[in-house]
């Protein structure tokens, strides 16, 4: 999987024999790498505000007809705290770029969850300063979520402009600059947004080892109908025969060849393949390569105004129904739940190595 070429071939491939081949290469190398536990991270979806207006999401400041909400401290503490008596290692606090949620405000909640709980602490709030990010680091927080989206600059451009009066966003930058602070870094792509090609998407393929990832996380691209991209009119395009489905076989191609690109990286089994495939999205994504869920704790009474996509999966369940159906799957699948943090193998391997050069 060393060029672009061959990645073009293996996302183009329709042979159901040559795909089983591509599955059992994904699974062998997932076994050998981060062994058979599949770790499970606790998602509060604590705020739906947002100041950008990327032309994919539901959250996009333009919808004016979505009800926003922020949870408070004592809310999340309470996810944080049935998170604990779930077992999971990691509690991943995720919201829209909701500048509400200021540096000082999310430097306490940090601090009271790390004081409170033994949980390791993933925060995914979009693009934030540096030093911000530092400040969140130093009060504790483990591992930072930014997906780039798509490496194909002129695309990413049409489908997340910059706020008024800022630059375009440099969230390859952003990364390095999480990786500079001691994060474990993770980041990934939609499949099958309008526009992305098969180059396109090889080339993402390649950039996630680059990056030299701990957390690689792809789901196929889901239209939301408040957004610009519900809409053909205006919609980036390119001849269909280049143009990616958002697909679950696509989906799944990508989480196997991210897993033969980075072994040592964690991948997770998305929500979004769950909701394209709710009967068998995560164990499909769990056989092809991953070893992550993230299991919704957001409070019923929130969770479906967090809408980035319609009827994401598990929108009706209680995070109890959650947990125990989930806990049953993997189980079923020969898997094990793991315990503890659950850090990410390819970042333990290069903090390791790191202390052993400074020896």
């Amino acid at each position: 999987m060393n060029t672009i070429a061959e990645l073009v071939t293996w996302l183009r491939d329709e042979d159901a024999a040559r795909l089983a081949s591509l599955w059992q290469h994904a699974d062998r190398v997932r076994r050998q790498s981060v062994g058979d536990q599949v770790h499970l991270r606790g998602l509060v979806e604590f705020s739906n505000h947002c100041g950008r207006a990327c032309a994919y999401c539901g959250l996009r400041r333009d919808h004016h007809e979505l009800v926003r909400y922020r949870m408070t401290e004592d809310e999340i503490l309470q996810c944080a705290q049935q998170a604990v008596s779930f077992g999971y290692g990691t509690l991943v606090l995720q919201s829209g770029e909701d500048f509400g949620a200021g540096t000082d405000w999310v430097t306490a909640l940090v601090r009271r969850i790390k004081r409170q709980t033994p949980l390791a602490v993933t925060l995914s709030l979009g693009e934030r300063r540096p030093e911000e990010l530092a400040a969140w680091r130093a009060a504790g927080a483990d591992r930072y979520l930014l997906r780039f989206e798509t490496s194909n600059r002129r695309l990413f451009e049409r489908v997340h402009p910059p706020r008024p009066g800022e630059p375009p966003s440099d969230r390859i930058g952003l990364l390095r600059t999480l990786r500079q602070l001691g994060y474990e870094v993770g980041s990934g792509v939609m499949v099958g947004i309008p526009g992305q090609t098969y180059d396109d998407l090889a080339h993402d393929i390649r950039l996630f080892r680059e990056l030299d990832l701990d957390m690689i996380g792809v789901g196929p691209y889901l239209p939301h109908p408040a957004t610009p991209l519900a809409d053909p009119v205006g919609r980036p395009s390119v001849p269909p025969a280049d143009q990616v489905p958002s697909s679950e076989l696509m989906t799944c191609k990508v989480i196997a060849l991210a897993r033969l690109t980075c072994p040592r990286a964690n991948i997770p089994a998305t929500t979004a393949l769950a909701t394209i495939s709710p009967d068998r999205g995560r164990e499909l994504g769990l056989q092809r390569g991953a070893n992550i869920i993230m299991p919704n704790l957001t409070p019923a009474r929130y969770r479906a105004l967090y809408e980035i996509y319609p009827e994401k999966a598990c929108l009706r369940e209680t995070a109890d129904q959650c947990h125990a159906g989930l806990a049953s799957r993997i189980e079923q699948l020969g898997r094990e739940i793991g315990g503890g943090r659950g850090d990410s193998p390819n970042f333990v391997h290069r903090r390791d190595a790191s202390a052993a050069n400074d020896a």
